[in-house]
């Protein structure tokens, strides 16, 4: 007898929840309803857009759940011990473009790793886990990390302002390449902007004659933003061997022990992102010593930048190949930024990744 599809799938997530479980996790749920305020700013520009949000009269704004990996760690930081495994499943939802055949809302099965000690022992957990559950479907597996960009980024000899620009659309690559060639002086100042900074220059009071305020803004936002482009006006253009190194950076696409390689050629010049690179040559080292082909592994320095913005860290996705038109059947990486926010300033290390069990019942099912 073949299973009809939603059967397939609620029989392919319990035998993916049964494989988590064995793993040493604990089986938590999260509501279907979550307060908005943060989690909004959590998840990123992606999700903002394509939340269901609603309007409770007295829990106030509420959004279906995009994921579970934010109420996940809400729940572990409030009364969590570490090291800690949860696994969980159930439904998620999330908007999507007009003409989009992609579902509105789809099944999820997840993993989740809260542990302080080695950070690249529970990366190569958790990334083994999902490579061998996954591995009779013949995936293609690729792996990047945040912190590299992050930490080069972090290292650029420019304002902090620039550099917290660059760091907030690092999701984003091309407004992150905008606002790079507009900092490298590669893009002319808009004339609007360049007339604006020009009366501020000559010590006009450009507030004086603006007219009422209408929308949003207040006044004094106004001249903050105002004489926060001044300032960047006058600083020096990032040097163009700055913007090579970066360029470098984000085009590698090696396996991994010659991406490694690579980056600490990088680092001579690019200092800043040394730890990063080691934490990487930890990492390959501990998913070599649980059995992972590393020496196969695809490392693409830019992947994950598309991803959600809670990744700070090692990120991994599972495709299937010649398929473009699918959506990963796998994604994680490490959020430690997610905790220290949620925490109260105080972090707890986290990996974990989820997969589409209706995916992988449609693929023929995982080990």
């Amino acid at each position: 007898m073949t299973l009809a599809p939603d059967r397939l799938t609620a029989a392919e997530t319990a035998r993916l929840m049964a494989r988590f479980e064995a793993a040493g996790a604990v089986p938590v749920d999260a509501p279907m309803l979550l307060p908005a305020e943060t989690l909004l700013d959590l998840y990123g520009e992606d999700i903002r857009g394509r939340a269901y949000v609603t309007r409770d009269p007295v829990a106030g704004e509420l959004m279906l759940r995009p994921d579970f990996t934010v109420p996940v760690v809400q729940m572990h930081m409030a009364s969590g011990a570490e090291p800690a495994r949860y696994a969980y499943a159930g439904t998620v939802f999330r908007m999507q473009e007009a003409g989009s055949d992609r579902p509105n809302e789809y099944a999820q099965v997840g993993f989740e790793l809260f542990d302080g000690g080695d950070a690249a022992a529970a990366e190569a957990e958790v990334f083994a886990l999902f490579s061998d559950m996954l591995a009779p479907l013949d995936l293609r597996a690729a792996t990047g990390d945040m912190g590299l960009l992050m930490a080069a980024v972090g290292g650029l000899r420019t304002s902090a302002a620039r550099k917290a620009a660059l760091l907030r659309h690092v999701w984003r690559p091309r407004r992150f390449r905008a606002l790079l060639d507009r900092f490298c002086g590669r893009t002319p100042v808009p004339e609007a902007r360049a007339a604006l900074l020009a009366r501020v220059a000559a010590g006009e009071d450009v507030m004086v004659d603006a007219g009422p305020v209408i929308g949003l803004r207040g006044a004094d936002e106004i001249a903050r933003r105002v004489a926060a482009l001044a300032a960047d006006a006058a600083e020096p253009p990032i040097a163009p061997r700055e913007r090579a190194l970066l360029d470098d950076l984000m085009a590698i696409e090696e396996t991994a022990p010659n991406a490694l390689e690579h980056l600490r050629d990088l680092a001579v010049d690019l200092p800043a992102i040394r730890p990063a690179v080691e934490r990487m040559a930890a990492r390959i080292e501990a998913l070599r010593a649980r059995g992972v082909n590393v020496d196969a592994l695809d490392f693409e320095a830019s992947f994950g930048r598309t991803a959600l913005e809670y990744y700070d860290g090692f990120v991994f996705g599972f495709y299937v190949p010649g398929r473009p038109d699918l959506p990963p059947v796998a994604t994680g990486g490490r959020y430690d930024a997610v905790t220290r926010v949620l925490g109260g300033g105080r972090a707890i290390p986290a990996v974990g990744g989820v997969i589409r069990p209706a995916l992988t019942a449609e693929l023929g099912g995982t080990a």
